[in-house]
């Protein structure tokens, strides 16, 4: 592989001295990456290496290691000599060992975590708990010092580096992005976050594309076009890029060098140009293309196949190590190679010449306060929500637009936020309602302006809303933006929220793990409203009828995961309130943006949902007496028919005694041992009885209720109505019908479990039945709800 220049013209910018010691350096890193990888024992080989030494299963990954720690190194340089600000983010997960070895070697590691002191014992200790039980997990994990991202090829790197550069001017996150990663689609999009940054007020982000060839046993595309291909593709993204490519490693060093310098002072010049002019411009941000043989210093051949710059260097270059007596020669002549005894001094610390190379304090990027960003997070300044509150007389009766005094609020907390409060979203916040907030801050926009976009465009280029077609790099930005210490909100459309399942788990597992190590600070919850709802997709038809994303969420833990249905405004402001003070935890409010029913006064809402579930007085008339049946609403349009039901029933049975009870918090349907807001099991039989049965309309999966409640006493009587997947252009009452959670099929129900009424219904049933093939025929005749069932309100 040969080596090229960045610029013919630039001089070697380190001095042979420097350039000694940063090869050292860098020769320490590679070696206690493969320590961590093999040795259990014998950290510094100060005894020949024998078969107890190593581990008897051998786990993590070799690969991008020494790539990483390669530019790590290097970012030692730049922070030392301008005191830059900056934090580190790796992309390839799967070369964690190159992130911890310098990790370690800064002393960040042994200060967080004192018994991998930074001595022999600490380097045995610290090399034994890697991909071993009880230690830590291959990966950039949240037991990583200096890191917000774990890694491991999804894709997000580059979102959530975007993310932690948003309104930190003197921030420099340097993320690498693996070559494998870059096939994803979140970070093929993530390329155009460039677009969003503005040089006055943000940070500055530089990717370093690392190209070491393969993924875990294939090529990988990037590696394979030519540099004038790919220097095209990135200068289409809006990028100028810089390529360093070699395998001599004092050349490289050089070539580095030089990039990194040319890259900072591209940086400099468009944030100065920016903050001397005050205006705000896209700017052509520098990226570096680093290509390097995967595996790079590791052994060249094993077993006559070739390892070092293939794919059989990713992960364990080396295993059988164990009854395979050349294997345990070749990785002692490997890991002697570093000159560990030059490296460290007779007590197993670094040698001070190479220490000092590191920088210091809190501008060391393992110790950054920005990657530990509960340090940094100030309480936002919250408005009373009570002031947005929608005037509810008679429950049931008016109407309102659930969603729009939430951007009425969202725009107030925006206002007094201004430097810590971002809201994201899909190009949908108008069309969810929430745009009340561009009268505080417009859309961010730094591409070319046309005249027509002064007329209802709402773009500004110090726009504080960012929209985005991308559910992934909108999430990716959320997520990276709280985890440096800031606040947000995300809206998006119930049919798409699944584009970012894996984004949601991976952030679940991460606050979860953050739950466990006690010196890092609780950062804010992601607040996710999930609008534009099934039951409101009569225009876009099947495909948009999705409410499954409330199984993903169940699936993670129940100490991070949260999901909130509120029925009316009022509900929805309380509970939006609660989800913005929180902090780590997932919040997922589901609610409509369409006119509804208003139910409950701001003091009712407060105490309902505060409780998370109850009983409505108003809508039940059991008071003094078992109920005949509990009628349960779950979710704005479900909670409707359960009422339009329960007063049918009323009106035709005037002795029938019904319960009604609404659900707001959904893991209150979870016993108290397995979720925080679980319900106890004397409450639950309380509220849902012991032996009556239970009709529960639910606004998503009906399996979904029966997999919380399946523990509770009366599981055998709760009977759940739900989405079925069948649906098409419906009319909403339609859409109701075709799933079985419409009034009429609701009421039928009820008939057909209360065993007094199994005979004496009948003709109910029948005059039910007649009124849903009427409601049918309307809307096939009229293509619109019979005006009766649409504008129904509460009568009693």
């Amino acid at each position: 592989m040969t080596a090229q220049q960045p610029d013919s013209t630039t001089p070697d910018p380190l001095s042979a001295d420097l350039l000694r010691k940063m090869n050292a350096y860098w020769r320490a890193c590679n070696y206690l990456a493969a320590g961590m990888i093999y040795l259990r024992d014998n950290p510094l080989l100060r005894e020949p290496l024998q078969e107890a030494h190593i581990k008897e299963r051998l786990l993590g990954h070799w690969g991008a290691s020494p790539g990483l720690s390669f530019i790590w190194v290097h970012m030692n340089r730049i922070i030392r000599a301008q005191n830059q600000e900056a934090i580190f983010l790796a992309g390839p997960g799967h070369g964690a060992p190159g992130v911890l070895a310098p990790i370690y070697l800064e002393g960040t590691y042994s200060e967080v975590y004192p018994n991998k002191s930074e001595d022999e014992e600490g380097l045995q200790a610290f090399f034994k708990q890697f991909s071993f039980p009880g230690g830590i997990g291959s990966h950039c994990t949240p037991e990583t010092p200096g890191s917000i991202h774990e890694g491991g090829e999804l894709g997000y790197s580059i979102s959530h580096a975007f993310g932690a550069a948003f309104d930190n001017p003197n921030l420099l996150v340097v993320v690498a992005v693996g070559d494998g990663e870059s096939e994803t689609g979140p970070l093929a999009t993530s390329w155009h976050s460039s677009k969003f940054l503005n040089p006055i007020r943000d940070g500055a982000v530089l990717p370093v594309l690392h190209l070491n060839g393969y993924k875990i046993n294939n090529p990988t595309l990037l590696a394979r076009i030519p540099n004038e291909e790919l220097a095209s593709l990135m200068r289409g993204y809006g990028w100028t890029p810089h390529f360093v490519e070699g395998d001599d490693p004092l050349t490289m060093h050089q070539l580095m060098a030089a990039t990194l310098d040319r890259c900072l002072g591209e940086i400099h010049g468009i944030q100065q140009a920016a903050r001397t002019s005050g205006e705000a411009t896209r700017g052509h941000w520098p990226m570096i293309v680093l290509r390097s043989p995967k595996g790079w210093t590791g052994p060249k051949e094993v077993d006559g196949h070739r390892v070092e710059g293939f794919w059989r260097a990713h992960q364990v270059p080396l295993a059988g190590l164990h009854n395979n007596p050349a294997h345990l020669k070749q990785l002692e002549d490997w890991l002697r190679s570093y000159k560990p005894e030059e490296l460290f001094d007779d007590a197993g610390r670094l040698i001070p010449e190479l220490k000092e190379l590191a920088p210091t304090g809190n501008l060391r990027m393992s110790a950054s306060p920005h990657a530990n960003g509960g340090i940094l997070r100030r309480a936002l300044r919250m408005p009373d929500f009570r002031t947005y509150a929608a005037d509810v007389g008679t429950p049931g009766t008016t109407r309102a637009m659930n969603t729009k005094p939430l951007g009425a609020m969202l725009r107030d907390i925006m206002a007094d936020n201004m430097r810590n409060f971002r809201v994201f979203g899909p190009d949908e916040n108008s069309s969810n309602k929430l745009d009340a907030i561009y009268a505080v801050s417009k859309k961010l926009w730094l591409c070319d302006y046309k005249p027509e976009d002064a007329d209802g465009g709402e773009l500004a280029p110090d726009g504080r809303v960012l929209e985005m077609l991308s559910e992934h790099t909108l999430e990716g930005w959320y997520e990276g933006y709280l985890l440096t210490g800031r606040h947000g909100f995300f809206a998006t459309y119930e049919a798409f929220v699944h584009v970012i399942d894996s984004m949601y788990n991976q952030h679940a597992k991460w606050l979860a793990i953050c739950n466990e190590i006690p010196w890092r600070a609780p950062v804010s919850s992601l607040n996710l409203l999930i609008t534009s709802t099934v039951w409101r997709q009569d225009h876009n038809g099947f495909t948009h009828q999705d409410p499954g994303f409330l199984d993903v969420v169940v699936n993670k833990n129940p100490h991070v995961t949260r999901i909130y249905l509120p029925p009316d405004v009022n509900c929805l402001l309380s509970t939006a309130d609660h989800c913005l003070r929180s902090m780590n935890n997932i919040n997922v409010i589901v609610c409509d943006k369409q006119d509804h029913l208003q139910y409950l006064s701001m003091d009712e809402a407060v105490k309902h949902c505060t409780k998370g579930l109850g009983i409505w007085e108003w809508a039940s008339n059991d008071q003094g007496a078992e109920p005949d049946v509990v009628m349960v609403g779950c979710g704005d349009i479900p909670t409707k028919e359960a009422l339009a039901a329960t007063a049918m029933l009323r009106e035709a049975f005037a002795d029938i005694k019904i319960r009604f009870v609404n659900v707001v918090d959904l893991f209150r349907m979870q016993p108290a041992g397995e979720h925080p807001h679980g319900l106890s099991d004397a409450d639950f039989d309380s509220i849902f009885t012991k032996n009556r049965p239970i009709i529960f309309n639910f606004h998503g999966y009906p399996w979904l209720i029966h997999r919380l409640a399946y523990r509770r006493t009366n599981h055998a009587n709760l009977h759940v109505r739900g989405y079925k997947e069948k649906g098409n252009i419906n009319t909403p009452l339609e859409l109701a019908i075709s799933n079985e959670i419409d009034r009429f099929s609701l009421a039928i129900d009820v008939i057909n479990r209360v065993p007094r009424l199994q005979a004496t219904g009948a003709h109910v049933k029948q005059r039910l039945r007649d009124l849903q093939i009427e409601a049918r025929a309307y809307a096939f005749e009229n293509g619109i709800d019979k005006p009766e069932f649409d504008q129904w309100t509460w009568p009693l």
